[in-house]
């Protein structure tokens, strides 16, 4: 039996993984808290006014930013690990905000940056490769060979102009658990997102995973996805990318999920116009989702594809189409803070309403999507047999008098019986 059956499979079997009950009853929402201008502006107190309406809005899960010490104010080039003073703010109001948020039963979600680590002082061959004078004082043998250290040569993708750690080495991943159940235990972070997942053995990830024991974890496994020249178009058929991200996550032990990276590319292409992309020569959704729902973390925007970077935004006027489908369809959604704090009160309000339903008909992870439309301008889908949504400009709504308008927007809709 080939791989993608094998997985296909165990969705169909409902098989559960080990990494705790919220993933195991697949009922999570995650909202993404910060974009990549959030530093300026005395994060940890303005996430903290906020903590009552997340936890009303039924988010199960918010993920931070980087907390740890920095070179870059947005807390991706980590050099003091065990330093919590960051542009976001003191560890102190960091340390109150997880408490009320565990007060308000929601999760905080940690970003681990752990692929690189800038150095402190310069070592072998002049680069900045050792951590004299700070918690985790490594030598050049924590770096990998191919960004300045004298480590092993790097498992995967580089990223370039800062040392890339060597997860190989024992002492290395001694510290890094260790951290990472400081984080857990003395901190208050109970789920963990794995930056940069393309640079670093997956194989590791499962080792953390099993010693720290986070309620939840997600991997930020971002490859490109299949485009076709000369015009550069998105290829309709994107298994091979799924595909990429199941191994991975196959290879963490199935411990980790991660983020549906291909849902959003072929998803954002389709609400242009194209919404004969949502499904696949199987019938199935064609991202991640189609093949490993309970594993896939659905999104429509993060603080590098979308926020001021725009690395790979979703076209802003089918925003909340974006929404309608991934809060009624199986996989675990994400929700970015623009949208829900920044774009108004009435998109705010849209999707609250969409996660209302959501848990009100008990739609979660594993739900059955049974697609009945997927033409140029309409989609319309029915999960597990009790919800229906339309999204695109075509006119649809569902026959039957048991069906009844649950809310509707600009270019979506949902009904349920």
């Amino acid at each position: 039996m080939d791989y993608l059956h094998r997985v296909v499979d165990e969705t169909v079997q409902g098989k559960e993984c080990s990494n705790g009950e919220a993933i195991r009853n697949g009922r999570e929402i995650l909202f993404q808290a910060f974009n990549w201008e959030s530093h300026k502006h005395d994060w940890w107190r303005n996430l903290d006014k906020k903590v009552g309406d997340i936890a009303k809005s039924g988010f199960t899960s918010v993920w931070l930013p980087p907390a740890t010490n920095s070179l870059s104010p947005e807390g991706y080039l980590p050099q003091n690990l065990y330093c919590l003073d960051s542009s976001y703010g003191s560890h102190h109001l960091l340390k109150a905000l997880i408490q009320k948020m565990q007060q308000n039963k929601v999760r905080a979600m940690a970003d681990v940056v752990i692929n690189h680590r800038v150095g402190t002082t310069r070592g072998h061959g002049g680069a900045y490769n050792r951590y004299d004078g700070i918690p985790l004082p490594w030598d050049e043998y924590a770096v990998t060979s191919c960004s300045g250290g004298l480590g092993s040569r790097s498992y995967g993708d580089n990223l370039h102009g800062v040392p890339n750690i060597d997860h190989s080495q024992a002492f290395v991943r001694k510290d890094i658990i260790g951290w990472l159940k400081w984080l857990r235990k003395t901190i208050g972070f109970q789920d963990f997102r794995f930056d940069f997942a393309k640079g670093f053995d997956p194989k590791y990830v499962k080792e953390y995973v099993q010693e720290s024991k986070p309620i939840f974890s997600v991997g930020e496994y971002w490859d490109s996805c299949n485009y076709a020249p000369p015009d550069y178009r998105l290829n309709y058929n994107q298994d091979s990318h799924r595909q990429k991200i199941i191994n991975w996550m196959d290879k963490t032990g199935q411990l980790c999920t991660a983020f549906d990276f291909t849902t959003k590319g072929i998803l954002q292409e389709a609400v242009k116009g194209e919404l004969s992309r949502l499904r696949d020569p199987q019938g199935k959704p064609p991202g991640v989702m189609g093949w490993w729902p309970s594993r896939a973390v659905t999104f429509i925007e993060n603080h590098d594809t979308g926020s001021t970077q725009g690395h790979w935004p979703f076209p802003s006027g089918h925003v909340m189409e974006g929404y309608a489908y991934i809060l009624t369809h199986p996989g675990i959604p994400t929700v970015f803070y623009d949208h829900f704090y920044d774009w108004g009160n009435s998109f705010h309000d849209q999707i609250v309403k969409l996660m209302d339903i959501r848990c009100h008909q008990d739609i979660h992870s594993r739900s059955k999507i049974r697609i009945l439309e997927a033409r140029s301008d309409l989609y319309a889908a029915i999960i597990d047999e009790k919800l229906c949504m339309k999204i695109g400009d075509g006119s649809w709504c569902p026959s039957g008098m048991e069906w009844k308008l649950a809310t509707s927007g600009n270019r979506y809709a949902v009904w349920h019986k």
